[in-house]
């Protein structure tokens, strides 16, 4: 066997989950991802869509809006175990075929649209991405701009168009194809968390040493990696900051510090952005604003002034 075929056969070597929450809810398989709801007990006043990012999993959001009267709805991107124990996942009627690759911004686009299209019932329609994920809202919405009429994005230490990797990260996989990537991942995974875990992830919270230890478990091949970052680079240099024109309003918030992406090139891409989205530069140390500190998360409104059901909006779509 030739060392490339080798090389591609470990990549596709199936990887197990080590983590998992208790989820009450239903689940949906979508494309190669998932899209799963979590029960609410209240009436529905605002609906929120977590789009998690590389290497993560949608358990990132599940602290941070626990109010009783919010739909949370929490994507599982493709090649992405899903982090709920012994889940049933049905099939939605309103499903649709994908036909961009798994592992792409693109194929996780659909699945937003997707959730988007069908499954919100509140007034008010936040979606929350970080890092990857934010890509994937951007993208989303240049393919489907009507459906971000009404909502409200938050895109958390994000992939933008025109940004980049940190230079640490940009050295490490700068020599890296298919035959080294194996490698490069055998390393990484073997070597104590300690010694690299305060470089990427900062100061490590209560919630951090809860879902850090796990990312490299989070995939389910390893190729998903592969795809993801080398989807990841082709984006951020193809996509211009023209794609800002296709969401409406939001906030984009940066970390003061960030080793996994590159904060100058972030910021000057967001400062690209409308007047519509507030740029907010917050306090966190790390990549991973939401386990730093909550607070940075915008508060959902508590007045819905003006708010327009989405619903009948997607229903004229679809007709």
């Amino acid at each position: 066997m030739s060392s490339l075929a080798e090389s591609k056969n470990r990549l596709l070597r199936p990887v197990s989950p080590t983590y998992s929450e208790m989820f009450s809810g239903r689940v949906y398989q979508v494309g190669e991802g998932s899209v799963a709801i979590r029960n609410h007990s209240s009436e529905a006043r605002h609906t929120v869509i977590g789009v998690h990012g590389f290497l993560e999993n949608f358990c990132y959001y599940t602290q941070s809006y626990q109010a009783a009267d919010t739909e949370l709805i929490l994507l599982t991107c493709s090649g992405y175990h899903l982090p709920v124990s012994g889940p049933t996942v049905m099939t939605a009627d309103w499903q649709t075929d994908i036909d961009a690759p798994a592992g792409t911004i693109s194929h996780d686009a659909a699945i937003l649209i997707q959730a988007l299209a069908n499954l919100p019932t509140a007034p008010h329609v936040r979606i929350h991405g970080h890092s990857r994920g934010c890509a994937v809202i951007i993208e989303a919405a240049s393919l489907r701009p009507d459906l971000f009429i009404n909502v409200e994005v938050v895109l958390e230490a994000p992939v933008l168009p025109e940004g980049r990797l940190h230079p640490l990260v940009r050295r490490l996989i700068r020599p890296m194809n298919h035959t080294t990537w194996p490698l490069l991942i055998r390393l990484i995974t073997s070597a104590p968390s300690a010694s690299y875990a305060p470089t990427f992830f900062g100061t490590l919270t209560n919630r951090k040493r809860q879902l850090m230890p796990h990312i490299f478990t989070s995939i389910k091949e390893y190729m998903t990696l592969v795809h993801n970052i080398e989807d990841l680079r082709d984006w951020m240099m193809n996509r211009d900051c023209s794609a800002y024109d296709n969401v409406p309003n939001g906030t984009i918030l940066i970390p003061r510090v960030d080793r996994v992406l590159d904060r100058a090139a972030m910021l000057r891409s967001a400062r690209k952005s409308h007047n519509a989205i507030s740029i907010v530069e917050t306090d966190a140390s790390s990549h991973f604003i939401t386990l730093d500190c909550g607070s940075w998360i915008p508060r959902l409104p508590s007045r819905l002034v003006h708010a327009t059901p989405i619903r009948p909006t997607l229903a004229r779509v679809a007709e």
